[in-house]
Parts: structure tokens; sequence; C-alpha cells
């Protein structure tokens, strides 16, 4: 295999890779509320311009709609080089939360500052859009491999939970992939990450005038009650330990609560929104009924007359640590090792991704891609979200080593 050839390739096509990353932040995806297939149609296009012919998968509006989105088109690209050899699917999702306050920077303007390009979804996931589609270029220039199948997943409901993206294409046999490389960050090999549970709970009392409290059935009480024995639960979750490394324990989290009509009202109606992060070795439905049982014995006991509704609003599950993925994550390991300078660590993350669908279906998986070491520092899902360009570079060198090895 000859990575210098590769690595040759792919310096003198960056420029042309930024501006293809340039032309896919432009675009916006914001999830809500979930417009995705306009950018799904320009992809291909993008796409179409480099010789690949992108199958639009455009999933039915009634299914999008009954999860809350507006119009998803999921797109995979396929190049088969031979009968023998293993199908390797790259997968990135294109959907992103909304840019949110704070921003110095054109969410959506793709500035390039000190090397940086900076633009909601530039690190997490749309750069990867451009790792993948130039590892293949490179690939398919110098190397030219005479077996197995590449595919390029680019998909469009991560931040929903993947059922519509991933999830939709594996469950319609679209697509069987034996390895995934998924979008990731450039400094860690991740092979496991945490599931989440998500319920919304709302709490029935009755409303009724300030002046008269008695009359009615103060909700708020009840879930300030709630509140407190969920919070109080992480002291427990604490205490339960992942063996995965870059996983801790278990948390819960409420992110949201609504209720009340007016000041001078007795709340008659409380909604909480939590989530709840499982780790690889916890069982979801033990987890569920845990939470369950908690919230309905705590309400109970601070007023029988409150009435519970849970509603499951996600339960995805964790990516077990896999041994079929052994010869991806050695191979990434090892390139990465000569591109960068060092070995990345085999981690897991507390996280939760569309891997976990591929994982399900039977497909040795790593997630691995462009970025820095964390989360944070790529200021992902917060202002001034940005990918350091070198990362992006280096990123898909790795990746195009990867695939010419693993299809020599």
């Amino acid at each position: 295999m000859n990575t210098k050839a590769l690595d040759a390739w792919i310096d003198a096509h960056f420029d042309e890779e930024v501006r293809f990353l340039q032309q896919l932040v432009r675009v916006p995806t914001d999830t809500p509320p979930g417009n995705n297939a306009p950018h799904a149609e320009h992809t291909a296009e993008l796409l179409a311009g480099f010789g690949y012919q992108a199958e639009k998968h455009p999933v039915p509006a009634a299914e999008v709609k009954a999860c809350g989105l507006e119009s998803i088109t999921n797109l995979i690209v396929r190049r088969r080089y031979g009968d023998r050899g293993p199908t390797i699917a790259l997968n990135a999702h294109g959907d992103v939360v909304p840019p949110g306050e704070g921003w110095t920077h054109d969410p959506y303007g793709a500035e390039i500052v000190d090397g940086k390009l900076y633009g909601r979804a530039a690190a997490v996931s749309k750069s990867d859009f451009a790792t993948f589609t130039f590892a293949l270029r490179a690939l398919e220039a110098v190397a030219r491999p005479q077996r197995g199948t590449i595919e390029l997943h680019f998909t469009y409901d991560e931040e929903f939970g993947g059922e519509l993206g991933p999830g939709w294409l594996l469950a319609h046999g679209l697509t069987k992939p034996d390895l995934l490389i998924a979008a990731g960050f450039s400094y860690e090999v991740v092979t496991a990450h945490n599931g989440c549970l998500q319920l919304e709970v709302t709490l029935h009392g009755l409303a009724s005038h300030a002046a008269y409290p008695t009359t009615g059935v103060d909700a708020l009480q009840a879930a300030s009650a709630l509140l407190t024995a969920l919070y109080a639960h992480n002291t427990v979750l604490r205490e339960r330990r992942s063996k995965v490394a870059g996983i801790t324990h278990p948390y819960l989290n409420v992110g949201r609560i609504e209720g009340g009509s007016n000041t001078n009202v007795v709340p008659g109606k409380v909604m909480l929104k939590l989530d709840r992060r499982m780790i690889p070795e916890e069982n979801a439905a033990e987890v569920e009924a845990e939470v369950r049982a908690l919230i309905e014995h705590t309400v109970a006991a601070h007023d029988a007359r409150v009435k519970v509704e849970i509603r499951r609003l996600l339960l995805a599950q964790a990516l077990q640590p896999q041994d079929s993925n052994a010869a991806l994550v050695a191979a990434i390991q090892r390139h990465a090792a000569e591109v960068f300078g060092q070995a990345p660590p085999v981690v897991g993350t507390p996280l939760y991704t569309d891997v976990r669908l591929y994982g399900a279906a039977g497909t040795a998986a790593v997630i691995y891609g462009a970025g820095p070491r964390t989360v944070l520092e790529s200021n992902a899902k917060r202002a001034d979200e940005h990918l350091v360009l070198d990362d992006l570079r280096r990123a898909t060198k790795v990746v195009a080593r990867t695939l010419a090895e693993l299809l020599a």
C-alpha cells in the first residue's frame, strides 16, 4: 500500500475538500424544525460533481411528521470493487441543533480564521461528509481497490435518535455493511457508548385560585418533591461504575420544566422532561422500570391526589464493546500513529450515537473522524462551533489509509 501517494493526493486536493465542507455548512439543517431534504439534495449534487451517484431515500412524510420533523432524505453512495471482500460503510449525519445565541462568526458562513472553519456542524458532523468523501476519492485515485465495497451513508436523524436515519436504512434492507466507520474525532477511537432513556412526566393536580389554595391540588409542589428525589438518585447512580474506559457512571438530568397558568393560580399541571444516561453494563428495560417506580412512588408519597402520566420519548440502547471490530480498530490506530505522531486510545463515550443501530444489526463499528480531543474543544452544540482544518486533513489521510489496507 502506497501511503505516501494517498497522503500526497489528499494534500493536493485539500483546498477542494475545504470548499466542499464550506458548501455543506452554508445550507442550514436546524433540527428542529428538521427540514433536511434540501441539504441532502445539495449534497447529492456536489457528489455528482465527483462522479458519485447518490441514491436518495426519502422517508415517508407521515413517519417524519410523527417524529416532529419536516423532511428527511437519506443518501447512500455505493462503490463496488469486486465480489470478494468486506462492505465498509462510512456514516455521518447532517442534521444539527439550532445555532443558539452568542456567536461571533456567522453560524452558516463557513468562515476560516487562523486555520479553523467556523459554523454549525463544522465539527459535528458535516466535517466527516468531507473526511469520508475525500478519503474515498483518494482511495480510488491511488489504491484502485479490486475487492470489496464502500458505501457512504449520509443521514439526517441523529439529533432525534437515528431511527429515521441509519435505523430506517437498516430496517428497510437498504444496506447491511460488515464494517462501519462513523463520524467522530481524530484523537480517539470510540468503540462503545452510553445508552439514553428520555421520559416526559406530566403531573396532574387541580388548578384553583391562589386566594383559596386548599381548594386545589398543587402539581408544582409535587414536581418539587419529584425533582429532589430524581437528583438525589444520582448519588445512587454514581456508585454504578462502568468498566469501559472513558465512561464513568450513569446519571440523570431534568432538561425541561413547564407548568402553571398564572401567578395567581395554584398550578394544576406540570410537565418535566428527563434524560437518563445508561452505561453499557446496564439493562435498558430494568433502568426504565426503576425510573418509573421512583417517579410514581415519590409523587404518591407526596400527595396521592396528584395523577402521574409517563411517556417515553426515546430509548437508545448502548453500543457494547465488540470483538469483531479488532482489525478495524488496529488499522485506524496504526495509521493515526503515523499521521498524528501518536496512537489514539480506544475508549467509550458518554454520548449516544447512531452507531448503536449498526451494532445491533451485527456490523463491526468504530467512531472516528475529523475533530478535536473533546466535544467541548469544538464548541459542538454551542456558539462558535469550529473545526481545526489540519485535523480534517490528517483524519482524511487516516481513513483513506485504513480503507486501502482493509480492501488490499
